[in-house]
């Protein structure tokens, strides 16, 4: 009996705990079920949206754009996956694949505006460096064809304020000598040529330096 007694006495101290602070236990263990449920809804909802955004992409990219009606229908689809499922993989892509054809057809403007939304959808530590970082050196290139040294600094910066790849320090010095920052588009070619390992890359780059120190 006195065993028994024992027993139950070692749960007084969590029951008077528990008494004491039941409705902050109760509202913590009812807000994580909520957070339970939410990730899990939240990615119930990520399927759906990623499969109908495939399916509007397949349709957007197999769209004939050579008539009228075409071209609207395709507009329509490109409009709806951007916007309604502007958070999936299949509207970066469609972005990047519109950015980019509009850039080989001679429409920077709008092959700008393109890259630069992509640029602020994949920005951020959940978004898509590979996208962000091809959105951004693609402005970047365009932005400099126009003429617009600064903002294409300001879109490049990210990675030519540290070591990256060679094309980007390269492009960076093509800015800057167009800026007539002479020094600062030096380094940058300098850092390239220590990066480029093809023999037709290091020979453009070095005749960049040769034409700074004529």
């Amino acid at each position: 009996m006195n065993k028994i007694y024992e027993n139950d006495m070692r749960f007084v101290p969590l029951l008077n705990f528990y008494n004491k602070y039941k409705t902050l236990i109760l509202a913590s263990v009812a807000f994580l079920i909520i957070i339970i449920f939410s990730v899990i809804a939240l990615s119930v909802i990520s399927k759906i949206n990623n499969q109908k955004a495939s399916l509007v992409f397949n349709d957007w990219s197999v769209q004939e754009i050579e008539s009228e009606e075409g071209l609207k229908k395709s507009n329509e689809l490109f409009e709806d996956l951007t916007t309604s499922y502007s958070r999936t993989g299949y509207a970066k892509l469609a972005i990047l694949t519109k950015a980019s054809s509009d850039a080989k057809n001679g429409e920077r403007q709008n092959a700008i505006m393109g890259f630069s939304k992509l640029v602020k959808l994949t920005n951020g530590i959940n978004g898509n460096k590979l996208y962000n970082k091809l959105a951004r050196v693609s402005a970047a290139r365009l932005l400099f064809a126009n003429a617009n040294y600064d903002e294409a600094l300001i879109m490049i910066e990210k990675y030519s304020s540290s070591s990256t790849n060679a094309y980007i320090h390269e492009l960076t010095g093509d800015i800057l000598m167009k800026k007539d920052s002479i020094s600062l588009a030096k380094e940058q070619y300098q850092i390239a040529k220590e990066k480029y390992i093809d023999e037709a890359s290091l020979s453009i780059i070095s005749m960049k330096l040769a034409n700074i120190d004529s």
